[in-house]
């Protein structure tokens, strides 16, 4: 092959005559270091010494345009100098850009930072016979993406990641119903209260019962889990712990409510009882008995004017609980439990069913009754709402959240069931979140009976 004649040596220069360079540079994002630029280079260090090309007049006007655009003479007023102190501008003068840039922006041209909620439930579910019942607590969704759906006389379980329906019970006399469900936390058993003063607990794997508790006289419409102990609350008032591990379950009795007790919450970290009564009252419990070897409210709220059913733990702030009250006090309150103080108050305009904490935003839900029948997002601590669900045609009974608290199911009198995907998660963080979570064995799976 023919060879290639040798390359100059960059920056050598075969000629000593300057010349003005016929391009300005090469490629603006890519250097071009070839003989050309060295003669640029050379060429405008040179042109320096050279007499100034710019005529009076040329300077004049150049000036001229400057006084009238910018109500000065840049050149005499230039900020950044290489020596000597910044001059100041000429006094009196202002800014004619200093709009644009203090002028704060308006609501249309500011992007909004709220996420996108579907107005539309993701899905409706037929509930047919769902008592309308204001007092009952019919459904519930497990850690294990069960959903359990008391109706009337049975319970039935709904799989949400395959769509299969289990029905789990139906009552031996036809005229018992079934009036509260809830699961323990690892979510293979459910805690079951009925109308005629039973606690029975289900096992989900085998489909069988396992126990029938038996200590109060009255239907048991609320029910919660904490860690072995389940806790039931009855029309007559009272609240009864039960050890699911013994076979003497009943380990303790709290007195404290006049009439049904429809609101029963475990606080997360198991420290306190949120109780919610027909009665108006909220009473918090210790998870300990006291000196005298009875458990007393270590609160008692008074200010609700209505039955209060709503009873919800914050999953941030582990002594804050959110409650709502029914159709005569339509308001939803928060509260400290240390302290005893109510954080902030906020009129409904309907009767609150049911609260829920979000566990992806700083958010709670609310489910409504009379008038609205409707499901409303709030802000906390703000109490500001992000927006209202509407759909369902009467109340809203109950509402109970997914696993992954992306979606809540609201139970309704008008025989319906709504999922609705309020809570969906950014998918980045959705996937820290799952790797974080791991599936815990059942701490009563060996020794219950």
């Amino acid at each position: 092959s023919a060879s290639k004649p040798p390359s100059r040596t960059p920056g050598k220069s075969g000629s000593k005559i300057q010349s003005t360079p016929t391009k300005a540079g090469g490629d603006r994002y890519i250097p071009n270091r070839s003989t050309m630029q060295m003669e640029m280079a050379n060429f405008l260090l040179t042109k320096e010494n050279d007499p100034a090309e710019d005529s009076p007049t040329k300077k004049e006007q150049q000036k001229a345009w400057a006084v009238n655009l910018n109500g000065f003479d840049v050149e005499e007023a230039k900020i950044l100098r290489l020596s000597g102190k910044p001059q100041n501008a000429p006094e009196g003068y202002q800014n004619n850009l200093k709009v644009l840039y203090s002028q704060k922006t308006t609501p249309g041209s500011s992007r909004k930072n709220s996420r996108y909620i579907p107005s539309m439930p993701d899905r409706i579910l037929d509930a047919p016979e769902i008592r309308n019942d204001y007092y009952l607590n019919l459904i519930d969704w497990s850690s294990q993406n069960f959903l359990a759906v008391a109706l009337d006389n049975s319970v039935y379980l709904w799989n949400y990641s395959s769509g299969e329906i289990i029905q789990l019970l139906q009552m031996e006399h036809p005229d018992d119903y079934v009036s509260s469900v809830s699961w323990i936390k690892e979510g293979n058993y459910l805690a079951v209260g009925t109308s005629n003063a039973e606690v029975q607990l289900w096992d989900i794997q085998q489909q069988k019962r396992l126990r029938n508790m038996i200590s109060h006289s009255s239907r048991v419409g609320s029910l919660s889990w904490n860690s072995y102990i389940l806790s039931s609350g009855a029309r007559t008032g009272h609240i009864h712990h039960h050890d699911v591990r013994v076979a003497e379950h009943h380990v303790a009795t709290l007195a404290g409510h006049t009439q049904e007790v429809c609101g029963l919450r475990w606080s997360l970290d198991g420290r306190y009882l949120a109780s919610g009564g027909n009665d108006n009252l909220v009473n918090i419990w210790p998870c300990t008995q006291g000196d005298s070897g009875d458990f007393a409210p270590v609160q008692t709220f008074t200010q609700h004017q209505g039955a209060v059913k709503a009873v919800a733990w914050c999953p941030w702030q582990s002594n804050v609980l959110a409650t709502g009250g029914g159709t005569s006090d339509r308001h939803i309150r928060i509260w400290n439990v240390c302290s005893g103080t109510c954080l902030s108050a906020v009129d409904a305009h309907s009767q609150v069913c049911s609260i829920l904490w979000s566990t992806n935003y700083k958010e709670f839900i609310s489910g409504h009754g009379f008038a609205q029948n409707q499901l409303v997002v709030w802000k906390y601590p703000t109490m500001a709402k992000v927006t209202e669900l509407r759909g369902h045609t009467a109340r809203v009974l109950n509402l109970t959240m997914s696993p992954d608290g992306s979606t809540v199911a609201s139970a309704a009198a008008d025989e319906t069931l709504r999922l609705w995907r309020c809570f969906e998660m950014d998918p980045i963080k959705k996937k820290e979140k799952e790797k974080a979570s791991s599936a815990k064995s059942s701490i009563i799976h060996q020794g219950i009976r």
